[in-house]
């Protein structure tokens, strides 16, 4: 393309030489207009040709054929050539001779309308060369001219075209006006112009109009079809946000219900813990009761085994009740938490619900709308259908799930209850089966004592007189013994021979002996008697202080515990409902 170019404008350069020896050479001849049997040639004229001749012996010079220039090429203003003098139009950048028979030009060759004039029309640029260059390659094929040294161009003489034709005013006192004028087909031609402009631009105005009409029916039927879809939408939206209001309301109002039903489990876990103080202040009492009791009474009896039990038992209950009374806490307060998340997704609903019906409620009619240009846009903040659905699915989600959580719990709170009470019922009767074994044998063994003391007694009784009459037989073989003593005393001062070993003699000894030893019998015997009276005395000290003990005993057990045991809270009352 570049090479085109080039060459191109070193043919440009060529001819404008030529141009300018031609011009040199026929600078002495006239221009006139000629005319040819009532018609003129049409002729386009690229470079301005030779001077035409006015007579027979002078024959211009022979030129080369005209170039043709593209379409929107500059011309100069006015009706002639400056250099060849030849009146015509410039058709597309091409000087044309038109014929004219009538006067009147056909309408096929005024359509074209006349550029104003340019200074460098004569002299086209090596751009526009090289821009028509692939144009005249293809028309014609000629061969590259050979190269010409760049040389400074002939300064370019322009002269003024003389019209000398009947219409022409040479030779008149005007001659100096008559290169500004126009002639009468070319003012024809301009009216012509201007009537096919005014007729062009009359058409585009009613196509216009049709077109801006035709739009106004679309754009009007386009917006209430956008309206009507949009009103719609909205109404679809109002349904959407309406079933998800109906269902967070419900949920708020199951969550509240269930609230309200853990709540009243939880004051009965309130209740059975204010009650299971007196089950373990029985118990604690009758520990405490009990141990006032004195040896060897004070023994760890089945009965103190199933105190110590009850009250482990209720020191157990309270700590599950401790932890089922925070855990119903927990659980209140996380389904508060979640009712006033639904609440506040609720309450937004009811605000978007009322905004979007007011929005769907809006027609062209209305008297409060406005522009807000500020509104046509998405809020990085706003969320999708999908997530603004799934944000009301989650909270509900999550509230039923309290919801059941907190079900499972007061049905856990309702076992715990019965069953606490179940137990605590059941060990108290086991501690009053206990201290009614334990007072059976009290009872049966204070009985036993009782009887022994009273035999024991009989006994001391029996025995003391056993010993008032051994000391009786011993004071009454005092008599004996002194009489034998003395009759034996007395035959000692018998005389000489007489103090004979006769057998009154070993008699009385014998006597005396006899009476001493069943003395000293005696004295044993009652040494014995007085023993066994005093181990008597014993026992019956003993035996009555067992019976006193196991007194004691009975009344710790029946007037203080089983007294005290009266007061145990009912089932009801454990189970929370009083």
């Amino acid at each position: 393309m570049k090479g085109k170019c080039d060459r191109g404008g070193e043919r440009e350069v060529a001819e404008h030489k030529e141009e300018a020896k031609r011009s040199a050479e026929f600078s002495l001849y006239s221009h006139p207009r000629t005319r040819t049997g009532g018609s003129q040639r049409l002729q386009c004229e690229g470079n301005p040709p030779g001077p035409a001749m006015t007579g027979p012996a002078m024959t211009p010079p022979a030129r080369r054929a005209p170039r043709s220039l593209p379409i929107g090429s500059p011309r100069r203003h006015g009706n002639t050539d400056s250099t060849s003098g030849r009146a015509g139009v410039l058709i597309g950048g091409c000087r044309c001779r038109l014929p004219f028979s009538s006067g009147k030009v056909p309408v096929a060759h005024w359509l074209l309308p006349l550029p104003r004039r340019r200074r460098d029309a004569a002299r086209p640029s090596a751009a526009m060369a090289g821009s028509e260059a692939p144009g005249r390659a293809l028309l014609t094929a000629e061969p590259p001219p050979p190269p010409v040294p760049a040389s400074a161009l002939p300064p370019r003489v322009f002269e003024a075209a003389l019209k000398t034709g009947p219409d022409s005013s040479s030779g008149l006192a005007t001659a100096g006006f008559r290169t500004a004028k126009y002639l009468p087909p070319e003012w024809h031609q301009s009216n012509y112009a201007q009537y096919h402009r005014a007729f062009a631009s009359c058409q585009e105005a009613e196509r216009n109009r049709d077109e801006a009409k035709e739009l106004c029916q679309r754009t009007a039927a386009a917006a209430q079809r956008a309206q009507q879809d949009s009103t719609a939408a909205l109404g679809q939206r109002l349904q959407d946000i309406h079933f998800w209001k109906g269902e967070l309301q419900k949920e708020i109002e199951d969550l509240d219900a269930e609230t309200g039903l853990l709540a009243a489990q939880k004051v009965r876990l309130e209740r059975a813990l204010d009650a299971t103080e007196v089950p373990y202040g029985i118990a604690t009492d009758n520990l405490q009761c009990r141990e006032r009791r004195q040896p060897p009474d004070l023994v760890c009896d089945e009965v103190e085994r199933e105190l110590l039990k009850e009250a482990e038992l209720i020191r157990n209950i309270q700590e599950l009740l401790k932890r089922t009374l925070m855990q119903a806490s927990n659980q209140m307060r996380l389904n508060r938490d979640h009712k006033e998340v639904c609440e506040m997704d609720w309450s937004d609903k009811v605000e978007t619900y009322n905004i979007d019906d007011n929005c769907g409620r809006y027609n062209n009619q209305s008297t409060n709308i406005q522009f807000h240009p500020s509104s046509v846009k998405f809020e990085e903040s706003a969320s999708t259908p999908e997530t603004w659905a799934k944000f009301s699915h989650d909270n509900i989600y999550k509230a039923e799930r309290e919801k059941l959580a907190s079900i499972n719990l007061r049905a856990l709170i309702d076992n715990i209850l019965h069953d606490i009470s179940e137990d605590l019922r059941m060990q108290c009767a086991a501690v009053n089966e206990a201290f009614a074994k334990r007072l059976e044998e009290l009872d049966d063994t204070k009985h036993k004592l009782e009887h022994h003391l009273k035999k024991t007694l009989k006994e001391i009784g029996d025995q003391e007189a056993n010993i008032a009459a051994l000391k009786q037989a011993i004071k009454e073989k005092e008599a004996p013994v002194k009489v034998a003593q003395t009759r034996l005393y007395d035959r000692s001062f018998r005389p000489n021979v007489e103090l004979c070993r006769d057998a009154a003699q070993f008699r009385l000894i014998n006597e005396v002996e006899e009476l001493t030893e069943s003395i000293e019998s005696l004295k044993r015997k009652l040494l014995e008697a007085e023993q066994s009276l005093r181990n008597l005395e014993d026992t019956r000290m003993n035996l009555e202080k067992e019976i006193a003990v196991k007194t004691n005993s009975i009344f710790i057990d029946r007037q203080k515990c089983l007294a005290h045991r009266t007061r145990y809270p009912s089932t009801l009352k454990l189970a929370g409902y009083q």
